[in-house]
């Protein structure tokens, strides 16, 4: 099944060997954010042909640690990494095998050792998840 991949998006290339076997995946990159998205394939699911719930958390955790990044960026700070201190995910629902995945950090306030941040995931656009998480800022010292 081929899934059309939305205007905007281009594939996403950062390394990451957890979610290598999950590729092709998809990133478009606004001013605030970056956002997440995939072409839900069977590689994606669970025994019930429906989105696991790992690869919900884990690319959720995944854009909003980005799009912390993307902002603390925007004002001018050195960010070497962000480290997750805290997730949680509410499943809303499911999405299935063919249909377009986003993940679209909505919230970030980024502070000084510190982010949080909001995200909801969509299946051709209704809402299935959302997700919170904090981040501790590792900035350049030099």
């Amino acid at each position: 099944m081929d899934t059309p991949i939305p205007d905007g998006f281009a594939p996403y290339t950062r390394p990451s060997p957890l979610i290598d076997p999950w590729r092709p995946l998809y990133m478009r990159e606004d001013a605030d954010r970056t956002i997440l998205g995939l072409a839900l394939r069977e590689a994606h699911c669970n025994s019930r042909g429906t989105a696991h719930g790992g690869l919900i958390a884990a690319l959720s955790d995944q854009a909003m640690g980005i799009s912390c990044g993307v902002q603390l960026r925007a004002q001018g700070r050195a960010v070497i990494n962000l480290w997750t201190t805290s997730l949680s995910v509410d499943y809303l629902g499911a999405g299935t095998i063919g249909q377009w995945i986003t993940f679209d950090t909505y919230f970030a306030r980024v502070g000084q050792t510190l982010c949080h941040a909001e995200l909801e995931v969509a299946a051709d656009g209704a809402a299935i998840a959302r997700a919170r998480a904090a981040f501790r800022v590792v900035l350049d010292k030099g």
